[in-house]
């Protein structure tokens, strides 16, 4: 099944859910904006119907993520190399959200000039970004969960030999595979992690 996003945005490029499937929220490049949309039936996007759209500060958003309970919006893009936080007075709704100020961000240029998805741990002690100039995994440590502004490099996995321009990342639940996606390949390749996350 597929569902069509054309309408709110010609180039998406990021995907979340809510936890119980009810909420889908696609990040696009072409409106710079997270478009809300409602899900009659969980995880079934053919059930999908628009409901909202917020303007984001990134003139290039090109990922995202929430925190568990969705009080917390995370977007990343590759003209600022911003992490950005926004605060949800509403969980998992968009048009609640309001940022957190330029005190809540972290840069990420540093380790990655092009970064493009993001993922954190089930705890969110610990985040991931992924880009396509080095073509890795970023791994960084929060010492306050969810607050980016305390975020510190940690290390790095290459993905180059599998994929030379990285896009997406996601995590199965118990951090024991890691997936990313990316547009020279066309392909997603799955990982295993000894250790989760």
């Amino acid at each position: 099944q597929d569902f069509s996003v054309e309408f709110q945005d010609l180039t998406p490029s990021g995907l979340v859910f809510s936890n119980d499937g009810t909420k889908m929220f696609v990040v696009g490049d072409a409106g710079n904006d997270v478009n809300e949309y409602s899900l009659s039936t969980a995880f079934d996007v053919s059930t999908a119907s628009y409901v909202t759209r917020i303007s984001v500060l990134e003139p290039n958003p090109s990922g995202m993520s929430f925190n568990n309970d969705g009080t917390k919006m995370f977007i990343i893009g590759y003209n600022s190399d911003y992490v950005l936080e926004y605060d949800l007075t509403t969980a998992f709704n968009v048009s609640s959200a309001v940022y957190a100020g330029n005190a809540e961000r972290f840069f990420v240029r540093g380790w990655e000039t092009f970064p493009h998805g993001m993922a954190f741990n089930n705890d969110g002690t610990k985040m991931y970004v992924i880009g396509s100039t080095g073509d890795d995994v970023n791994e960084y440590s929060l010492s306050t969960a969810f607050d980016v502004s305390t975020a510190s490099y940690t290390q790095l996995f290459s993905v180059s030999t599998e994929e030379e321009y990285p896009q997406g990342i996601t995590f199965n639940n118990d951090g024991t595979k890691m997936f990313i996606i990316g547009s020279i390949g066309d392909d997603v390749n799955e990982y295993s992690l000894s250790t989760a996350f």
